[in-house]
């Protein structure tokens, strides 16, 4: 079955940086789209960014050139490299999958991975 395992979290100081990485598995990765999505506590997920299966990206405006997403095909893995971190980058980071098989759409998630950021 499909899984996929976030790792890289951690505790960093404001103004560090920190590489998460999600391995995928059970799935032809390279034709699924990814997405990072975080959730701090009390709020609800939101996006921080996607990478198509073309390698496309897009990213919410609060992470906008701080954060970059980028995949490895041949590792089956996607990574979120996060820079100039803010303590309101404080949250569980979750990636999930995305893919479109005729009408249907397929989506997994992770189990996440806590990110705390000190000030």
């Amino acid at each position: 079955q499909v899984q996929l395992v976030e790792s890289g979290g951690g505790l960093v100081q404001a103004g560090g940086s920190l590489r998460l990485s999600c391995a995928a598995s059970g799935m032809i990765f390279r034709l699924n789209a990814m997405g990072w999505y975080r959730q701090a506590p009390g709020k609800q997920r939101e996006l921080v960014g996607t990478i198509t299966s073309d390698g496309s990206t897009n990213y919410a405006d609060s992470v906008k050139g701080r954060f970059t997403i980028s995949r490895d095909n041949a590792k089956n893995t996607v990574y979120l490299q996060m820079n100039s971190l803010k303590p309101e980058d404080t949250a569980v980071y979750y990636c999930n999958s995305e893919r479109l098989i005729g009408a249907h759409s397929y989506v997994y998630w992770g189990q996440g991975t806590q990110v705390f950021v000190s000030s």
